[in-house]
Formats: structure tokens, C-alpha cells, sequence
């Protein structure tokens, strides 16, 4: 074996818990893939559900929207009434060390109507509470595939650790080990052989 390891006790030694660590992170990054593949998996799941919803919602919303302007007109002065969302908030969790979005918006900025009543109707408020189960719903799904994307970046990432370790470190230590470990052995037939000739001589 064409090797830089110098075939020593002290050097089979640290050897050997180099492999042991090597398979225990082996291990250890393999939990981890199978944790964030669960989670991937699952918020996959989920973000099919909350696309469905989103697809309803729209026509929803849409279609009341419509009526709203078939019985008061597009109306300026409406639309001016309506104030800047700075509703959104964000945070994030951590799933096995990888940063996963939290997105939601105010419950207090969620309900209120910004138009009164004598300028709107209740088709227009209903097409308003709509598009805010449409805003809601899609800063769900943003989360979701926010998550899913840093999740498989994640994943690939730690695949590939795993399979550095797998393929390439831990063979690698276990050809050190193994060639010191016969470099010993063959070093102590030697020495035990001599020692015999030695002690026939004596004899």
C-alpha cells in the first residue's frame, strides 16, 4: 500500500479513532438527511393543500371583485381608502440547524375594512375579506416553499457529506488501519522468530 502513515503504534492508535469518528458523523449526518427529508416531505404535502386553497380563493375573490365593480363602478376614491400593507412579519425556526421561515400576518391589521358603508356595499366587502384570505394564504404557501427550498439545499448538502465520508474517508482509514495493523504483525513474527533463534543459540 502506497502510503505517508508511518506504520507505528501511536499512528494505529489515532488511526483507529479517526475511523470511529468518521463513522459516527457518518452516522450522525445520516439522521440528520432523514429528519429534514421527513420535513421536506411534509411541507411538500402541505403546500399542495395550500395551492389547492389559493386556486379556490382566487376565483373567489375574483368573481366578487367583478360584481363589486358591476354595482358601484370603478371607483378612485375606493381604492385611494385602502392604506400599505405592513401587515407581513417574519421570524424562523431552526430544523437541525437549517433557518426555516415563519410568515404571518397581523390578526389586527387582518379584519378592518378601510371604506365605510355609505360609499361600498356588501359586495364589495365581501369581495375585500376574500382577497384577505387570498394575502393570508399566500404568505403561507411563500413560507412553505421558502422552507422546502433551504430544506433540499440542505439535504443535497449533507447527501453530500455523507457519501464523502462513506466512499472516501472512512475506506481510507480503514486501509490505514489495516496496513499498519500487518505492518505490526509482520513486525512481531519477525521479532518472535528472532527471539527464538536467539534463545536456540543459548541453548
Amino acid at each position: 500500500m502506497n502510503t505517508q502513515v508511518v506504520p507505528t503504534k501511536g499512528n494505529l492508535i489515532g488511526s483507529k479513532k479517526s475511523l470511529e469518528l468518521a463513522k459516527v458523523g457518518f452516522d450522525l449526518l445520516d439522521k440528520k438527511r432523514n429528519i429534514l427529508i421527513r420535513e421536506l416531505m411534509t411541507l411538500i404535502d402541505h403546500a399542495n393543500e395550500i395551492q389547492q386553497t389559493i386556486d379556490v380563493s382566487y376565483s373567489k375573490a375574483y368573481l366578487a371583485l367583478q360584481e363589486a365593480n358591476m354595482t358601484l363602478g370603478i371607483c378612485e376614491e375606493l381604492a385611494s381608502t385602502v392604506p400599505v400593507d405592513e401587515s407581513l412579519r417574519l421570524s424562523y425556526r431552526s430544523v437541525m440547524g437549517v433557518e426555516i421561515p415563519i410568515v404571518f400576518i397581523e390578526e389586527s391589521k387582518m379584519n378592518s375594512i378601510p371604506f365605510g358603508i355609505v360609499s361600498s356595499n356588501s359586495v364589495l366587502d365581501k369581495a375585500y375579506k376574500l382577497f384577505l384570505e387570498v394575502k393570508q394564504k399566500t404568505a403561507e404557501l411563500s413560507e412553505v416553499e421558502n422552507s422546502v427550498y433551504r430544506l433540499a439545499k440542505s439535504i443535497k448538502k449533507t447527501q453530500k457529506r455523507a457519501n464523502a465520508l462513506k466512499n472516501i474517508i472512512i475506506p481510507r482509514f480503514e486501509k490505514i488501519v489495516k496496513f499498519i495493523n500487518n505492518v505490526l504483525d509482520e513486525k512481531e513474527r519477525e521479532d518472535f522468530s528472532r527471539l527464538k533463534v536467539i534463545k536456540k543459540q543459548k541453548e
